[in-house]
């Protein structure tokens, strides 16, 4: 899946000419922390709510709320800008978006095509997906197991699933506890959870956890 399926559009940007306490203003009001700042159709800069934070007097400042005031609106969106950030492209993978996310520490990547804005993925939009991928919304029994890392494991479990009236709603896979085996979440519908239990057992190394939702 790549990010251009799951970025969140139309992106809210602002000018970089804009009073940061109007950006603040815009941010509160639509429940975002960053924004992209666009020029002529053109992103130039990123604006974040902890920049524009560090910008505001602290509260032992001996200026009078007039002057606070007056000072905030001569800073400018432009004035405290981020000129270097990561950006994605919307055939990106999604994992290739979430990881960059989890290096650089951040919680939004603006999305291009070419050099156009055309989107915004955020740490939101990956934990919606995370839900998806594990079935968090639809019913069953859910599962975790350690397999053999080898070929075919994956496909007898299925089967086996399948042959006995099972419907598998979600699955993933993760790392193990060593190079030698792997894990894997799967929801399944259409067998009770006992009979499930006693199906998969055999097929595996280690039933981690079961339990309905």
């Amino acid at each position: 899946m790549n990010v251009g399926r799951r970025m969140s559009h139309p992106v809210i940007t602002v000018p970089p000419s804009l009073p940061i306490t109007k950006a603040h203003e815009l941010m509160a009001r639509e429940k975002i922390n960053q924004c992209p700042v666009v020029k002529n159709g053109r992103l130039i800069g990123l604006i974040t709510e902890k920049d524009i934070l560090k910008s505001y007097p602290s509260s032992a400042t001996t200026l009078a709320v007039w002057e606070i005031t007056s000072l905030l609106e001569k800073i400018k969106v432009e004035d405290i800008m981020l000129k270097e950030f990561a950006t994605v492209q919307e055939d990106t993978p999604i994992e290739e978006a979430a990881r960059i996310l989890v290096d650089q520490k951040i919680s939004a990547l603006p999305v291009l095509r070419g050099k156009e804005l055309v989107g915004i993925i955020t740490e939101a939009d990956i934990f919606k997906i995370m839900l998806e991928m594990l079935g968090a919304r639809r019913p069953g029994v859910r599962f975790s197991v350690l397999m053999q890392n080898q070929p075919g494991e994956i496909a007898k479990l299925s089967q086996a699933i399948y042959q006995h009236g099972g419907d598998i709603t979600a699955l993933s896979t993760f790392e193990g506890d060593s190079t030698s085996n792997f894990l894997i979440a799967m929801k399944v519908d259409g067998i009770e959870q006992a009979k499930l239990k006693a199906l998969v057992e055999p097929l595996v190394l280690n039933l981690l956890s079961i339990g309905s939702s």
